[in-house]
């Protein structure tokens, strides 16, 4: 692979601390590579700091979101494999050289944190364990760290799924699901997450965004594998009607209103799945023969 086909892409929102640090040591450390920093509407020295240390800047007008940062830096990236990291410092420059190593035999290869030192809390360690689980059932793949922001992926790949990705820190979820249930092949190599920089907090917001990363996780499943969602779904609440049916024949020894309406509304989902598969299934093959 040529060295000179790479394009790191780093979205910057006031991490004028850390940004001169990481683009230096990248330029140390890889030379030949193509440095995106996409400043996202920064109200300090980001950008300046960026330029100045030999990254090429690409400003938003105003804060969009890290996801619409990184969609900026994809449509102007040059390279044929794109690798994004975060610019606080969490992430070691060094991991990129042995993701490289795993292409073009993979499509995307992504950093898993092994230690949690990125300042996350109790709480959202467990949630983030409950999504990998979610995502690894949804994906039937097993997901290390669903929210990582350290990848490496082909660029035509990452452009294709260019209209999925969200504006906002969720844009890490999206790729992942989407890429894995495409059919398309990803790895996971261990990486250390270091603290991050100085006057550098998370932006993530627990409640607000757990509940995006599941919604994304819904929509992608039911965008393409519906019937992981809606045949759970339907044994569910068929199983609850045949219990209370159960239930109520042997203390009444009638057959209830509840168990009709939960029994229907089961067979209704169950046929929701199926045609959500079939229209699943036509898109799917559209979009292979419009490729």
């Amino acid at each position: 692979m040529n060295k000179s086909d790479v394009s790191i892409i780093i979205p910057a929102y006031n991490e004028a601390p850390t940004i001169g640090g990481i683009v230096s040591r990248i330029k140390d450390l890889y030379p030949d590579f193509e440095i995106i920093v996409i400043n996202d509407g920064s109200t300090d020295e980001t950008a300046k700091a960026a330029k100045d240390a030999g990254a090429i800047v690409y400003s938003h007008p105003y804060n969009i979101g890290n996801g619409a940062a990184i969609k900026s830096g994809i449509r102007i990236a040059s390279g044929g494999i794109l690798v994004f990291m975060d610019g606080d410092g969490q992430h070691d420059p060094e991991y990129i050289d042995n993701m490289l190593t795993y292409f073009p035999e993979y499509d995307m290869v992504v950093g898993a944190r092994q230690s949690k030192r990125d300042q996350s809390s109790p709480l959202r360690n467990l949630g983030n364990k409950m999504y990998n689980w979610l995502a690894s059932y949804v994906t039937k793949f097993p997901v290390m760290d669903l929210t990582s922001g350290f990848r490496a992926v082909k660029a035509d790949i990452a452009r294709n799924f260019l209209y999925l990705l969200p504006n906002t820190f969720s844009y890490p979820t999206t790729m992942t699901m989407a890429l894995l249930r495409s059919g398309l092949s990803m790895k996971y190599i261990p990486i250390e997450a270091a603290l991050r920089g100085t006057g550098s907090k998370s932006k993530i917001r627990l409640i607000r965004d757990g509940v995006r990363f599941f919604l994304i996780i819904m929509r992608i499943a039911t965008l393409y594998s519906p019937f992981r969602i809606f045949l759970p779904v339907s044994a569910i609440l068929f199983i609850t009607g045949l219990g209370y049916y159960i239930y109520t024949f042997l203390t009444a020894h009638r057959f209830t209103n509840m168990s009709l309406l939960l029994f229907l509304t089961s067979l209704i989902i169950f046929m929701l799945g199926l045609i959500s598969e079939q229209i699943t299934q036509i898109r799917m093959e559209r979009t292979e023969k419009s490729g």
